[in-house]
Parts: structure tokens; C-alpha cells; sequence
């Protein structure tokens, strides 16, 4: 598999929980709330509708063992998926889960828009071998 700069920029095979044959998940090296990644595409391409059909299809699997390993390891109320790519221009998608008022210390944005320039109190060396213990 090759490799583009998006993948670099958030830590590439040091940050890899798991590698699918059109995209990788990533432990996001800036811990917004804990549990946070990033789905990044394979492709070298920056539009959306610029990736490969079966990168579609494939995708709901990822997003699928996403939220499944999510749910197992910290019970998130909820999942952002935010597509930006203004900074780092390759298709990717930040995944943040979300925590209800009951836990306010784990996302001080809630119930607005996550804050992305937050630091949940944990390691992402942590949390990604932990969502690498529960993915399906």
C-alpha cells in the first residue's frame, strides 16, 4: 500500500489501527476526545467524488468496525465524522466520538460541534492499542 502525505501527517504506520485494502484508520495523534481517529482514503485524491467505487462500498465495513470498536472500548454517546480537508488535502474523514453532559471532562464541546484543538487526559499510544484489542 502506498502512502500520501495526509497519512504521514497523522502518523502514519506508527498511528495504523487498521489498514483495508481502500482505506486506514488511524488513532488521531491529537486526542480531541478520547477514542478520536482518522479514516483516511488510499487513494491519492483530494474531491470526494474523485475515489474508486469500491472505496465507497468498503467504507461502510470501516465505519462499520469504527463505531463496533468505539462502543466496546469507551461507550460513546455519539460519532462525529467530519470531512474537512482544508490543511491536509487527501480524502479523510476526523472520527469523533462524543460524550453526553454525564462526562463533561471528555468533551467540552458537547452538545455543540466537537472541539477539535482540545486534549482528552489520555495517551494515543493508549488508545490506539486499545481500539486495536477490541476491533472485530
Amino acid at each position: 500500500m502506498s502512502h500520501h502525505a495526509t497519512y504521514d501527517t497523522f502518523g502514519g504506520d506508527d498511528t495504523l489501527i487498521k489498514a483495508y485494502e481502500h482505506w486506514s484508520v488511524l488513532c488521531r495523534p491529537a486526542q480531541a476526545t478520547k477514542g478520536a481517529m482518522v479514516l483516511i482514503a488510499h487513494a491519492d485524491v483530494t474531491a470526494y467524488s474523485e475515489l474508486p467505487k469500491a472505496a465507497f462500498a468498503e467504507m461502510h465495513q470501516a465505519i462499520s468496525d469504527i463505531e463496533t470498536a468505539l462502543k466496546a472500548a469507551y461507550g460513546p454517546d455519539k460519532m462525529n465524522y467530519l470531512m474537512l480537508m482544508m490543511v491536509d488535502p487527501h480524502v479523510h474523514y476526523h472520527v469523533i466520538p462524543r460524550y453526553s453532559d454525564d462526562r463533561p471532562e471528555e468533551d467540552p464541546g458537547w452538545p455543540g460541534p466537537p472541539v477539535l484543538s482540545a486534549s482528552a487526559d489520555v495517551s494515543p499510544a493508549d488508545v490506539r492499542d486499545t481500539l486495536k484489542s477490541v476491533w472485530p
